[in-house]
């Protein structure tokens, strides 16, 4: 049999590497499309505690001002017993709670950074924090003290203060790791009541026998954390450490905090750790997080980067927009979204405009939220144009908690899904992977279109439309940063 022509074998070549390829965007008509490999949902793959430790945090090799961080979901640090459906609906439980914590506060803010110290032995008031329900959804070991003590602890950008657990403990929570004794350590300091660093938190108690500055950290669900504000020397591995950082030493905690001991805030207020340490870093910081039920996640891992290389060259730049009345979040102004490679008409960008009279609305990236929420009118456009492309798909009626569009996928191995992506000010665009868009829900192979509405006012982009991307915050320039592919 003859050779087939040079030309009929460059016809055949996509075909032949079409199988090695799942993210290529395919044109039918006038609409884009993706390819999707499916697979059923999974518990994720455990990583090991001593794993973590010794790669929690290095000093960059090329240099001193950056440190490189690994982190894990939680649902990856500790094993369970409970079915891939049971363990994912206690992520979307979480998911809820949080969601409506930080539309709670977005909605109501209430900080004041010019408060004086209230004089006596204790005080009670709330202060703004997006961790709710549980103990957050990523984690990371670092050193608290001199000699440092070793913990767990949840990065959160949508909180700002960092606390943890300290003897003696009057009460507390059940952590993995011993409660840190600040009797124990040489570099810890209380921070006096007319200190300014005291001044930042919403409302300031005062020990008024020590003159020592007192913090409470409450949230919706009833779980609180209270004690002592003091500086103290964090510190990671490679000889990495951050010296005089203020954090909360936490006598009283309760609630549902599990294995951590304690948290680390990423937001953009005085007291997060970027601020703290933006002499040494510049208030730049990325992560990069990882498919938690993906097979890839045992090949790659989640990290954090703290410092110069935390800013790659080949990002998608959009301005952070300032809500003078909640400064803890990261607010970004989203203009559009795109379903099939053309813009969603019913998407209107005052729908997800930030008001800075009232402070209400916008859109906020969040590590801690999983699924993105969208502003009614905006998710209903979106989600209508959606299955208008996907129309091939077997539906499965009736939904799956807080997903509304949901499809039977089972006994298929790869499907054909319009493409997604989102606009930013400043003519960023961000396509999505259609792994971040449709996910599995079960293991009967149902899968979801995974936004949700809100009513709230609040949109909210989650970490699973962030995953595997570098998700670049840098402080200093006012800017946030998408990487694709930057795990």
């Amino acid at each position: 049999m003859a050779a087939p022509p040079i030309p009929s074998l460059l016809r055949l070549l996509p075909l032949l590497l079409f199988p090695l390829f799942f993210s290529i965007s395919l044109t039918n008509g006038s609409l884009q499309y993706e390819m999707l490999r499916l697979s059923p949902l999974q518990n994720p793959a455990l990583v090991s505690h001593s794993s973590l430790r010794a790669e929690t945090l290095t000093l960059d090799s090329t240099s001193a001002t950056s440190l490189h961080l690994r982190i894990a979901h939680r649902d990856s640090l500790f094993p369970s017993n409970s079915t891939p459906e049971e363990t994912f609906l206690r992520r979307l439980s979480r998911d809820f709670s949080r969601v409506s914590s930080l539309a709670s506060n977005s909605q109501n803010p209430n900080r004041s950074s010019t408060a004086r110290p209230h004089v006596g032995s204790g005080f009670t008031s709330p202060v703004i924090s997006g961790l709710s329900h549980g103990s957050g959804e990523y984690f990371t070991r670092l050193g608290i003290g001199t000699p440092p003590t070793s913990s767990f602890m949840v990065l959160d950008t949508g909180s700002d203060i960092i606390w943890l657990q300290c003897a003696p403990c009057r009460h507390c929570y059940s952590q993995v790791d011993p409660i840190y004794d600040p009797r124990r350590s040489h570099s810890y300091s209380a921070i006096p009541c007319l200190s300014p660093v005291c001044r930042h938190l919403d409302s300031p108690g005062c020990d008024s026998r020590r003159k020592s500055c007192l913090y409470e950290v409450s949230y919706g669900d009833g779980s609180l954390t209270a004690g002592d504000l003091a500086t103290e020397t964090l510190s990671f591995s490679g000889g990495a450490h951050v010296s005089g950082v203020a954090l909360g030493c936490g006598h009283d905690n309760q609630g549902l905090f599990v294995a951590a001991a304690g948290l680390l805030g990423l937001g953009r207020g005085p007291l997060s750790f970027p601020t703290q340490s933006g002499r040494q870093y510049g208030r730049r910081f990325s992560y990069c997080l990882v498919d938690r039920t993906s097979s890839r996640a045992t090949t790659r891992t989640s990290s954090a980067i703290f410092g110069n290389t935390a800013v790659p060259g080949n990002a998608t730049w959009t301005p952070l927009v300032q809500n003078p009345k909640m400064e803890t979040f990261y607010y970004v102004e989203m203009t559009g979204i795109s379903i099939g490679g053309t813009r969603v008409a019913g998407v209107a960008a005052s729908d997800l405009k930030l008001d800075p009279v009232t402070g209400k609305g916008g859109v906020i990236i969040d590590s801690g939220t999983s699924v993105t929420r969208l502003a009614g009118p905006a998710y209903a456009a979106m989600r209508d144009a959606f299955k208008a492309g996907a129309a091939g798909l077997r539906e499965a009626p009736g939904g799956f908690s807080l997903f509304d569009t949901c499809y039977d996928l089972s006994g298929r191995k790869v499907v054909k899904v319009p493409t997604v992506a989102m606009h930013f000010a400043g003519n960023g665009v961000v396509q999505l992977p259609a792994e971040n868009y449709l996910i599995p829900v079960d293991t009967k192979g149902t899968f979801c279109f995974a936004f949700a509405g809100t009513e709230s006012g609040v949109s909210i982009i989650g970490n699973i439309q962030q995953q595997g991307f570098r998700v670049v915050f840098d402080g200093d320039n006012g800017k946030i940063g998408f990487v694709p592919r930057g795990c």
